[in-house]
């Protein structure tokens, strides 16, 4: 019989028994299933609520088992069986099962140590619940991280969510409880029941479920081992290559883009069919999904997530979601996912106090309570909670071929005292307010993802100087591919706000971020939290009259996107929605088909294909060698011009913006190369919503020195107007 062992009672028999009938006993295997005793080996079962219990052995011998204890324990006789199964006796039904006390133990030496030492990048292939065959039999392996806790019991619909029927076996070495559970499948509800040395007993979710229910259910699911067939391989290989390339980023909430008019959120195969042409024709190269890991919350918009393994359930399965990233990869668009390693809530179906200790959070508050967002915050200097976030990023890259991460609210991460004052936060342990563990797991993650998913990004939201945040590790910095500029983002929003006659008094707004521009590898952000909450949508920061908020928007956008830096708009914007976002309902669409907002999508559209055709804007987004302002100091006019060029090419393009609503005639700017200069785009052409006031045909330059060039032109600058010209050749 395999699996046998000592019939273990620490303790008198009767108290073990107790001690099991109970759930309190923490070591089940050693006195369930085969045992040896005085006589031989027996089988020892315990089922709650049984009327009687039979062993079927593989001889085809039927033994009723004895009851020994009214809480439901059975022994057999002793007998010699290679192989045996139960027949349960409820009282007018019965139920054959195999017995999950006759496996041994299930995670191997290797896995044991690497969990342990926190070397198991891999987790969701170890810890969860898997569907796996031993010994020819088919059923489920779970395993959990609690190392505190007395006893750990898988519980579902299979067991009447009854806490005594599958305690899980304790390897003490990685503090790790696990059990498999023969004959169940894929799509299976459960939990794990948690006695804590207090004694008390709470109910958790699986952290590493691959697939779990929406809320209000706080049930995870077993999720079939994933089996998608990708057919992205040219793609996902070329992911290195494309590193300095044109990179503009359409930032979606997946549940509030489009909506059914009953107001359910469309699912990935119906966002397949509607979303990815829609943003293929604008032009972006990348989507941007804000968090899509599993939250109990939808008006955290995924920002306060549980589940670090397992998709939202509302948008479909995860082998939806696999289809939807395959056709966005052959339709030549990336996808990039927001990702959450900072904090997480305090639902008690959580990870919060999980094993009745602080396990993933910190003890004190003042390290570990979030005062702004009323969460917790990840204990990044222990090991297993340092893997556990790490491999979570690697299964979204690897898993879902997922190109790019964002992470979020790194500000917070990288600083003990983010949000508190003093008294309120523990200094490092040199005394300062840098958290030192979040430094040491920010290059830990990014060395991992580098090392096992090349050419994945990695981008910033940090919105302090923490400096090298782009920078590679061995260089001291963070190792992040990318960082979002908020600076940028701040001043010239606070720029285009004011109303025109005011703006030269904030020049220097829309000029100091190119002070900086090249210290990191930049994300100029227009992100859905400057839409909401009261700050209005991007059209509503604008000021004047219907026709000068366009203006200034498209104004702005050009700008925006000929500005040194990579590009990421939240949806909506590109239509210039006039309401905030809203995450209960879905966009605007009838707004979005008038005419003035779709010609407001036009622009936006050729922009986009502009930057990315373009080389002098999209490959110098990182190089001061690429940009030269020409005209920075015109305050009084608030005009600015400036040079985005490949080394001496030829095709550099001048860029020219007007923010007063007064057109600027014979407006003189000096050029680098001789000959006529064409409009290659006019914010304020018709077609765009505007006036048509412009250089139709394009301009001759002159021998009239201006701004350090030889020759210059004499242009007509069209009223809230962005113009881009080229030399023609």
């Amino acid at each position: 019989m395999s699996g046998t062992r000592e019939a273990g009672m620490p303790a008198s028999a009767d108290e073990t028994l107790d001690a099991l009938a109970a759930g309190t006993h923490s070591d089940p295997f050693s006195v369930l299933g085969p045992c040896h005793g005085p006589h031989g080996t027996f089988v020892r079962t315990l089922q709650p609520g049984a009327s009687g219990v039979t062993l079927l052995c593989g001889t085809g011998l039927e033994l009723p088992m004895t009851r020994v204890h009214a809480g439901g324990i059975f022994e057999s006789a002793p007998v010699e069986a290679a192989s045996y199964r139960l027949r349960i006796d409820w009282g007018g039904s019965s139920q054959e099962i195999d017995d999950p006390y006759r496996y041994g133990p299930l995670l191997g030496r290797d896995e044991i140590r690497d969990l342990a030492e926190g070397r198991k990048l891999r987790l969701a292939e170890c810890l969860g619940a898997i569907p796996v065959a031993i010994g020819g039999v088919e059923g489920v392996r779970f395993a959990v991280w609690a190392p505190n806790a007395r006893r750990v019991s898988v519980i579902g619909s299979f067991n009447n969510w009854d806490g005594r029927r599958h305690p899980m076996r304790f390897r003490h070495d990685a503090g790790v409880w696990e059990i498999f559970i023969p004959e169940l499948s894929a799509g299976v509800l459960y939990k794990y029941e948690i006695l804590q040395h207090s004694g008390e007993v709470q109910q958790k979710s699986d952290p590493v479920a691959r697939q779990v229910e929406g809320p209000p259910a706080t049930a995870s699911i077993v999720a079939p081992v994933p089996a998608f067939r990708w057919r992205d391989g040219a793609w996902c290989a070329a992911r290195e290559a494309r590193a300095d390339r044109p990179l503009s980023i359409y930032e979606v909430h997946a549940p509030s883009w489009r909506r059914h008019p009953d107001g359910r959120p469309l699912l990935w195969r119906e966002l397949a069919d509607t979303l990815i042409p829609y943003v293929r024709d604008l032009g972006f190269t990348h989507i941007e999904f804000l968090p899509l890991t599993a939250h109990p919350f939808g008006g955290s918009w995924g920002y306060q997530p549980l589940s670090q393994f397992a998709p939202l359930p509302a948008l479909g399965t995860p082998e939806e979601l696999a289809d939807f990233v395959d056709r966005c990869h052959a339709a030549g668009l990336g996808v990039i996912l927001d990702w959450v390693p900072g904090h997480f809530p305090t639902d008690a179906h959580g990870l919060v106090r999980f094993d009745g200790t602080a396990l993933y959070e910190h003890e004190d508050p003042r390290e570990g309570f979030h005062q702004d967002w009323n969460t917790l915050i990840y204990n990044l200097g222990r090991t297993e909670v340092r893997n556990f976030l790490i491999a979570s990023a690697v299964f979204w890259l690897e898993t879902f071929h997922i190109d790019g991460l964002r992470v979020d609210a790194v500000a917070s991460m990288l600083y003990r005292d983010y949000s508190r004052q003093p008294g309120e936060w523990i200094p490092n342990r040199h005394g300062g307010r840098e958290n030192l563990e979040a430094v040491a797991f920010l290059r830990e993650l990014s060395a991992a993802i580098a090392e096992d998913v090349p050419g994945a990004m990695l981008i910033a939201e940090e919105s302090t100087a923490w400096p090298g945040v782009s920078h590679p590790v061995e260089q001291g910095g963070l190792g992040f591919t990318h960082k979002w500029n908020m600076g940028w983002m701040h001043d010239t929003l606070r720029y285009v706000g004011h109303d025109p006659v005011h703006r030269k008094f904030s020049h220097h707004d829309m000029t100091f971020g190119l002070v900086y521009a090249f210290s990191e590898r930049f994300v100029l952000p227009i992100s859905h939290d400057e839409v909401v909450h009261g700050k209005r949508s991007l059209l509503g920061k604008m000021p004047g009259d219907a026709w000068q908020r366009l203006a200034n928007l498209r104004l702005y956008l050009a700008f925006m996107w000929t500005q040194p830096g990579k590009k990421l708009l939240f949806m909506g914007q590109e239509f210039g929605q006039s309401a905030e976002w809203n995450h209960d309902a879905e966009l605007n669409w009838p707004e979005a088909a008038t005419p003035e907002h779709a010609a407001l999508r036009l622009l936006l559209r050729d922009l986009n294909h502009l930057y990315r055709d373009a080389p002098s804007l999209s490959c110098t987004d990182f190089d001061p060698g690429g940009f030269r302002w020409v005209v920075e100091d015109d305050a009084d006019q608030s005009v600015f011009a400036w040079l985005r060029h490949v080394g001496n090419d030829p095709n550099a393009l001048l860029v020219l913006c007007n923010f007063t609503p007064v057109p600027r005639e014979r407006y003189r700017v000096g050029v680098p190369l001789p000959g006529r200069w064409r409009e290659v785009l006019n914010t304020d052409a018709v077609e765009y919503g505007g006036s048509g006031l412009g250089n139709l045909g394009g301009i001759d330059s002159d021998d009239r020195p201006a701004h350090g060039f030889a020759q210059s032109l004499s242009l007509t600058l069209p009223p809230l107007a962005a113009l881009i010209l080229r030399a023609e050749s």
